[in-house]
């Protein structure tokens, strides 16, 4: 498909994302990860750089680098390296960050999703293993800075891609996919608020079949929205500044919600600024093949799986196998229900509609429904056995969510909501209105589709909301010889 121009220029967007992994203790340390402590609580001697102090490598930060790199369908690297990132900033101990840079853990891979109906596909370059800073706290009020280190050490794996996105709405799309996969996995808690899964994005613009553009890299989105906000800013502000006849300078920046605008914070630093050389203090990081078959026998089954069997056994659309896959509690919701009712599109239907239509204005999980799977299974199979009409649905439906009741059965019997399975009652119905009706007789009999759904309208308002539609509709057309 052809990139979407904007203004006459393709937009060249490559992510990298800082995912804090789900450990309990920091990445080269004993120390603890866990979030909201006091500061400098959690900063042992290690995480301090005190002299004499060594790092030793977390197992279990090196297993969800694994997980991630079989969701991907990447490589692992049967022995990696790690390397000192040398650059000075006061929430930095050593003065200098244990990264990988040459022999990353992970290596190549890719993820697609959907945009809209449309499938993507993004390549990672890597994703390598390295320890978070600690925290410049900026007190405006006082005019004093402090340090909390209690991140400092914390394990990260920086996941990059290549510069495979066109657009904003397609590197929201990316980020939200990967967010769901590392949480899906267990490797990360997602909470972008707390600073768990940390989004730069490498933003350039260029002429159709040009050569790249000079890239800024905008830090540190923490929320899709500021994501899709702060994108969409710098591509125009790129553009502007290249057709007012200036150059675009290699620089970081940062996004101010408030304003909606990026503004640099300091020219872009390369590889040989950091100075990277292999750290003396850990050995070559090795992986054997057994560690690696072990992860991958315990993993649960990934989305993508999920998905494709999702459409092999319940016969749904890709595109709803895909959307009742963005979360393992949505999944869960739906096969409960599927399995339950035996109405598999009909749950897709309501889980991917009005349910997740209402959990959006609350922005609230699935896990919070007030309507159970089990509620929602016996419902569905009510309008499939032809018990209640969809309309009356939507009526049971309302009563179990608002909670005035719990039972389905129960709420049908006290609102009257049975379809009439009276054959004659319904025929006498439907004689009744095409009586009353005889102008719109005449149109349906002169070939006007308009006129025989008004009658059907006029059938279903006659019982209340009662009658069977397709019963009606069927019995209607042989009435009127159609």
């Amino acid at each position: 498909m052809t990139a979407k121009l904007i203004h006459g220029y393709e937009v060249v967007i490559g992510f990298e994302t800082h995912t804090q992994l789900a450990t309990k203790s920091k990445i080269f340390s004993r120390a603890s990860t866990a979030f909201g402590a006091e500061p400098n609580t959690q900063a042992c001697a290690v995480d301090l750089a005190l002299p004499g102090t060594l790092p030793v490598m977390n197992r279990e930060a090196v297993t969800c680098a694994i997980k991630l790199g079989l969701a991907l369908g990447s490589t692992i690297a049967p022995e990696s390296v790690f390397a000192r990132k040398n650059y000075f900033y006061p929430d930095l101990p050593k003065g200098y960050q244990i990264s990988q840079f040459e022999i990353p853990v992970v290596q190549g891979g890719e993820l697609s999703f959907l945009l809209g109906e449309e499938k993507k596909t993004v390549r990672l370059v890597r994703a390598h293993l390295e320890e978070d800073a600690g925290k410049s706290l900026h007190e405006d009020f006082i005019g004093q800075s402090g340090i909390d280190l209690n991140r400092a050490g914390t394990p990260l794996l920086e996941i990059v891609t290549e510069p495979d996105m066109r657009s904003s709405e397609e590197a929201v799309a990316y980020a939200r996919e990967l967010h769901k996969l590392v949480t899906w996995i267990g490797i990360c808690d997602g909470n972008m608020q707390e600073g768990s899964f940390r989004c730069d994005a490498n933003v350039s613009v260029r002429k159709p079949g040009a050569e790249l553009g000079t890239r800024r890299e905008i830090k540190n989105l923490n929320s899709f929205k500021n994501m899709q906000q702060a994108i969409d800013y710098e591509i125009r502000w790129q553009i502007e500044e290249i057709e007012d006849g200036r150059s675009i300078q290699q620089a970081t920046v940062l996004f101010n919600p408030d304003t909606g605008e990026t503004r640099a914070m300091r020219t872009k630093e390369d590889a040989a600024d950091y100075r990277y050389f292999p750290d003396p203090d850990l050995p070559p990081l090795v992986v054997a093949a057994e560690w690696v078959e072990r992860v991958r026998a315990e993993m649960a089954e990934l989305p993508r799986v999920m998905a494709a069997r999702f459409v092999q056994s319940y016969g749904l659309p890709e595109y709803d196998a895909t959307l009742l896959t963005q979360s393992k509690a949505m999944a869960a919701y739906f096969e409960t229900a599927a399995k339950t009712s035996g109405q598999a599109k009909l749950v897709s239907n309501w889980v991917m509609g009005e349910i997740s239509r209402r959990l959006n204005t609350q922005e609230a999980g699935i896990e919070t429904a007030p309507v159970s799977a089990a509620q929602l299974a016996h419902m569905v199979a009510r309008i499939a056995d032809g018990t209640i009409s969809n309309a009356a649905a939507r009526q049971v439906f309302e009563a179990l969510w608002s909670g005035e009741a719990t039972d389905v059965d129960a709420v049908i019997e006290a609102k009257g909501l049975k379809q009439i399975q009276d054959t004659g009652a319904l025929e006498k119905i439907v004689d009744e209105v095409i009586a009353a009706n005889p102008g719109n007789v005449e149109q349906v009999k002169a070939g006007k589709d308009k006129a025989f759904n008004a009658l059907v309208g006029q059938i279903m308002k006659a019982s209340q909301g009662k009658a069977n539609p397709q019963q009606a509709t069927d019995l209607l057309r042989a009435r009127l010889g159609g």
